[in-house]
This record gives C-alpha cells, structure tokens and sequence, in this order.
C-alpha cells in the first residue's frame, strides 16, 4: 500500500506548506457570534485584507461568467482525504465530486482555494481530473499565501479565507450577495461568516466513500439557492432544510 501523499511530496520537494505532516486538524470550536463581528470588522484586519488584495495576484484559469454567481471550494477534507493511503490519488476523491462540479458550474463560477501552496493544489487538482474535466472550468485556484492572520481573544490566532480579496479583484463579477464558501473547518471563513458553509469533512475513505452522499445533497442546496438574488441572507448552518429558501421565494413573489 503506498501513501500517495509522500509521493506526491517526493515529486514536490519544494512544497512547505502542508497539512499532511502537520498535526490532525479538528475543528472543534465555534466562535460566538459577537467576537465574529469584532474580528471582521476589526480595523487592523481590514489594513491586513488591504495589503493581501495589494499583494495577491489572481491568475485566471478561465474568464469570469457575469450573471453567475461564485463556489468557493476547499480542497482537505472537502474534496479530498489527503491523509488516507491509497494505490492512486482517485481512491481518495470525495464521491460525486465531477458530478456535482459539473452541476454547480451551470449556475456558478468555481474557484479552488486551499491553504496549502499553490504546486500543491494545482498537482491535486489536476491528478484528481478537476483541471481537464470537459463538462466544467475551475474560473482560478487560489493558495495559502491569499490567507491573512487574525486573532481571536477565545481562541488564539488562526489563519483564515478572507473572501474580500477575491471581491475586490473581480468587483464586477463577485460580491458578498452572490458568494457561497464551503469549507470543513468554519474559522477560515470568519471573515465572511455569512457566506460560509461548513461541509461535513471527507476522513477515511475506504471506510466512508461507499456510503458519502455529502456532494448530492449539497448539489441539490446550490440550485435551489441559484436564482436568489442574494444569498448572503441565508442560515447556511440550516441548508440541509430547504424551509428557509422556500420562504424568501415565497416571500419575494408575494
């Protein structure tokens, strides 16, 4: 049995930043809502946004769709177990994951950000097929070195995803109405916590992929979520009950 992991580590000797060394990473803590607030709307975070959107360069892989609206999508534990050995990378896929890429893409602009470095993501993405698949584009793939560093007085100091920096590069296109992030660990969306979903994460895959349906049903969250016109308005910690879609549609034709 080999660990594809080191391999892939092993072809990437310049890859510093990884989680596969690292400790586990649980995300076991929720922080409250009012310290939420205090972090995004803290001004020294917002000088650190500042200077990432300054720093950051955004290459597109594929052009921007107006009218779309945009997925931001981890990758560890999202759509992949990275820490499960297996013969070939493929036996590590989250099941359904061309299948609901392919749904999404109809109604969303994809972009991959992973807060490993960007060799990494991009030698994950492209063996898993998500860079080649003929039926959706990946609109750009972003790293760790988009992440910006924010202090919690609960919890510490912790790196995180700040969706502004991709706002404000393709103003035009993207804003807090029409953005959702999945993510296992919810920290990494603080800054924009009303944008983000914490995905159910994908461990031990050879125990977990006959039996993992987590990309079906979220498929089915995204399109029923699609024509709103904001969906920053949403509970997303709710989206596995369709009651409050159904109510802002009803809502808005009445």
């Amino acid at each position: 049995m080999i660990n594809t992991n080191k391999v892939i580590r092993t072809v990437e000797d310049d890859i510093i930043v990884d989680q596969v060394d690292s400790p586990e990473i649980v995300d076991d803590f929720e922080i409250g809502q009012d310290e939420v607030v205090d972090i995004k709307d803290k001004e020294v975070n917002k000088q650190k946004l500042k200077r990432r959107i300054d720093q950051y360069k955004i290459e597109l892989r594929n052009p921007c769709r107006k009218g779309k609206k945009l997925l931001v999508l981890d990758i560890d534990y999202t759509l992949f177990d990275h820490r499960s050995t297996a013969e070939n990378s493929l036996q590590l896929m989250r099941p359904y994951l061309h299948e609901f890429l392919t749904a999404a893409y109809a109604e969303y602009d994809i972009i991959i950000w992973s807060a490993t470095s960007m060799k990494w993501v991009e030698l994950k993405m492209g063996q898993l097929g998500v860079l080649s698949n003929p039926n959706y584009k990946i609109t750009a793939l972003l790293d760790h070195l988009a992440m910006i560093t924010v202090q919690s007085d609960s919890r510490g100091i912790f790196d995180c995803k700040p969706l502004g920096l991709i706002w404000a590069h393709f103003p035009e296109f993207y804003n807090a109405k029409n953005t959702i992030m999945f993510d296992d660990l919810r920290r990494n969306f603080v800054m924009n916590p009303q944008n983000g979903l914490t995905i159910k994460p994908f461990r031990k895959a050879h125990e977990n992929r006959d039996t993992d349906r987590e990309l079906v049903k979220l498929t089915q969250y995204l399109l029923a979520i699609a024509d709103l016109d904001d969906i920053s308005v949403l509970d997303h910690k709710k989206w596995e009950s369709y009651d409050e879609v159904a109510n802002i549609k009803r809502r808005r034709h009445t």
